[in-house]
């Protein structure tokens, strides 16, 4: 049965391009995830990439290589290694199983270190205070601290070992001999030494006193040292199960239960029932259970919880909507298309994981200095111990420095530089509804220098609007509005849709119409209250109607053609009374981004098919004076790369089909998640909204992210590169070496959580 559930498992977690995640168990340090990442890429054609911070490794396999050989190369490496179960539903299952994990981790670090704290703290102020050191104190300090060092570091020690017994050495291997060798020196001392005479007294020294010899014990050491370590375990911990919150809230967000609806009726099913082509019911204050495509009713969405825009969306039958989403007015029936694994919610969660799991070039970089640093690091503490034995400071000196030297070289924060970075980069951005597709997009994102972005749908909203209504001499503006809106109420026509929500909009009751018909291209007639009004292109109106346009009419209809809009003349009695301009309304917030982008370096670039006069308005309306009209598909992958070729750096912004050949040629490419699966496919970054505003701050966060990044690994470095000569020269006590050590690690930790600060600009 357990053979069964994982080959099932395995097969459910292969995609069709042979990559397999895997959850990884045992690692302690960057050096861990080293060791395992080697390992597996040891195997023919396989390529792997093993995230300590976030404990899982993405495996791409080729045809003849199968997960069961990946999974017994990492226990050859020393490690133990699952395929994490494929989420059933959007019921959040899985988001919950990794707070789990996560919160059992931190549990069990918190209660080793509250023990180990409890029992250390004597030990360190009995050998730092003189006039507290009562007769025999040693050996209860040695009762104190033997634990500590045993059981307390025993994860140090655990890892240690078992890397040994496979031919490695790690971080913990650093920390477990310097620990164990404080023990054995006190042990040493106390034993067969002077140090465990009765009176024996000791006071703490920054620098070992010379010919001090057999006489100091280290038990403060191996004590405070190992709490010191816990303690940036624990908050290590933490950190990945905080910084991890955003993609368990993310999971979270399904819907439990939906309505469903079968012949008429309703039955409260789980969400897990559903299936494509199933009708449910989704009332006023409810989630929307899954992905689908609404048949009745009229509502507004509030998508906020995915998108991070606070204002709900209209929807009405014939609009997609999403999974997770709260109704917020009318009643819905929404036909399911996706369900589980496939709806735009459950996307959005692989997205981030992927992200997370990833490794940007810079911390390559970090793995590879971590593989090599810690055999380096034992071999310049045995050369310190030989050559301060070999000058004849005593032993006590060259212990203590060799022993310093051990504990304030364990790199642990050069591992945790990017990943903590990332994990809390990608998690606060996909609150904001910003999906990072990978680490190597964050160092795009500084270079980039140009943006180019689609009109249709990105600038604009991609929907016909009603722009403006001009009537003739003695013509209400609502009565013109009135009379065309009865007649278009019954067209299809995006230009006939405009103007029929117009009229909603402004509360004007739209009449019964007798004796409609169309004519397909040009236009539509009917009789409304006895008047037989005739609404469409003001040429056939003139020419197939026999109607008279005014003067001042004809000259408002040349000049709103000149702007790219589409004129719709209204007619009744004989006469043109009144005109209506329609148009791809630019979005509110399209101007603002424009402005945004360009405070960011970038030089924006409107592409778009439409003809120049469109172009022109819209570019002039957003502040953008590089305009290219009328291109084709093929046309904005051409731009693409002729900007590319005059040495800028391009990022892409679309959301259509047309798009997705620019999208994956720009050096970034970014969509709008609420275009075609095509753009999404092809693009580096997708904004889960519609408003462009959020890619200003996805490249705001993306910046933020690497800055955070390079700090980290300047600060892991310096610390390093600073600290190892000073305990070599024996300037470090081991006990301010270990807490100098612990504290970079909870640097990076916290300094990373300052992304989790970020603030979106909607």
């Amino acid at each position: 049965m357990v053979a069964d559930t994982a080959t099932t498992a395995i097969q459910a977690r292969e995609d069709d391009r042979g990559t397999l995640d895997l959850m990884i168990d045992g690692m302690t340090c960057a050096s861990c995830a080293t060791r395992v990442e080697r390992k597996i890429n040891k195997l023919p054609g396989v390529e792997a990439s093993v995230n300590f911070a976030t404990e899982k490794a993405q495996v791409r396999l080729p045809e003849d290589v199968d997960a069961e050989t990946v999974l017994a190369a990492v226990a050859a490496a020393g490690y133990s290694a699952r395929i994490p179960e494929p989420p059933a539903s959007l019921s959040g299952d899985r988001g919950g199983d990794i707070h789990d994990a996560a919160a059992d981790s931190a549990a069990a670090l918190r209660q080793r270190l509250i023990v180990s704290a409890i029992l250390a703290a004597p030990v360190v102020v009995l050998s730092m205070v003189p006039f507290l050191q009562f007769t025999n104190w040693q050996w209860l300090a040695l009762a104190l601290a033997a634990p500590v060092a045993l059981w307390g570091a025993w994860p140090f020690h655990r890892a240690s070992w078992v890397n040994l017994r496979h031919g490695g050495t790690t971080m913990d291997t650093l920390v477990s001999v310097g620990v164990l060798a404080a023990l054995g020196w006190s042990l040493y001392a106390l034993f067969f030494g002077t140090a465990g005479e009765p009176g024996m007294t000791m006071s703490f020294h920054f620098l070992s006193e010379p010919g001090s010899g057999a006489n100091e014990i280290y038990l403060e050491v191996a004590a405070a040292v190992t709490v010191f370590l816990l303690a940036g375990r624990y908050i290590e911990a933490r950190a990945k199960k905080e910084s991890g919150a955003a993609l368990n809230a993310l999971l979270e967000l399904g819907a439990k239960e939906a309505v469903k609806l079968e012949d008429g009726r309703e039955r409260r099913v789980p969400v897990s029932d559903l299936h494509p082509g199933d009708r449910f019911v989704v009332r006023p204050g409810e989630k929307i259970a899954t992905d689908g495509i609404i048949l009745e009713g009229n509502s507004s969405v509030d998508a906020s919880m995915l998108t991070g825009e606070s204002v709900p969306v209209d929807v009405a039958p014939g609009q997609r909507v999403v999974g997770a989403t709260l109704n917020v007015a009318g009643r819905l029936v929404v036909e399911v298309t996706r369900v589980g694994a496939d709806t735009e919610l459950a996307r959005m969660g692989r997205l981030v994981e992927q992200a997370q799991n990833g490794k940007a070039r810079v911390q390559r970089l970090a793995d590879r200095v971590s593989a090599v640093f810690v055999p380096i690091v034992l071999v310049l503490a045995l050369a310190t111990l030989v050559v301060w034995l070999l000058i004849g400071a005593g032993a006590s000196i060259a212990f203590t420095a060799a022993v310093a030297t051990l504990i304030i070289a364990c790199p642990c924060a050069l591992g945790l530089a990017t990943p903590t970075a990332l994990l809390v980069g990608t998690g606060r951005g996909s609150q904001l509804g910003i999906l990072i597709g990978g680490p190597q997009v964050l160092e795009q994102t500084r270079r980039v220098d140009t943006i180019v972005l689609d009109k249709t749908g990105t600038v604009t909203t991609g929907r016909m609007t009603l722009q403006s209504l001009i009537p003739g001499k003695g013509v209400a503006e609502d009565e013109l509005l009135r009379l065309a809106a009865a007649v278009e109420h019954n067209s299809e026509h995006p230009t006939a849709q405009a103007i029929t929500r117009a009229a909603d909009e402004r509360g004007i009751a739209i009449r019964a119409t007798e004796e409609f018909a169309a004519d397909a291209g040009n236009g539509v007639h009917g009789v409304v209250d006895g008047l037989l009004v005739i609404v469409g292109r003001p040429n056939w109106v003139q020419d197939e109607w026999a109607t008279t346009l005014a003067d001042e009419l004809q000259e408002a209809v040349t000049k709103a053609e000149s702007a790219g809009a589409t004129v719709v003349a209204i007619a009744w009695d004989g006469a043109i009374r009144g005109l209506a301009t329609v148009a791809d309304a630019v979005k509110p917030n399209s101007a603002r981004a424009v402005g945004m982008l360009a405070e960011l370096g970038l030089t924006p670039v409107l592409l778009t098919g439409d003809n120049a006069g469109v172009a022109a308005t819209v570019a002039q309306s957003v502040g953008i004076s590089d305009v290219r009209a009328g291109v084709s598909p093929h046309g904005k992958l051409e731009a693409v790369q002729a900007l590319q070729q005059q040495g800028h750096i391009v990022a892409m912004v679309g959301d259509g089909v047309n798009d997705a050949a620019a999208l994956a040629a720009a050096d970034l490419g970014i969509s709008m998640g609420s275009g075609t699966d095509a753009a999404i496919a092809a693009s580096d970054v997708t904004v889960v909204g519609g408003d462009l505003v959020v890619v200003a701050d996805a490249i705001r966060l993306a910046r933020r992210t690497l800055r955070i990044i390079k700090g980290n690994l300047f600060w892991a470095f310096a610390y390093n590169v600073a600290a190892i000569p000073l305990a070599m020269l024996g300037l470090l006590n081991p006990l301010i070496a270990g807490a100098a050590m612990a504290f970079s690690s909870v640097f990076v930790v916290t300094n990373s959580l300052r992304l989790r600060r970020f603030r979106g600009s909607l």
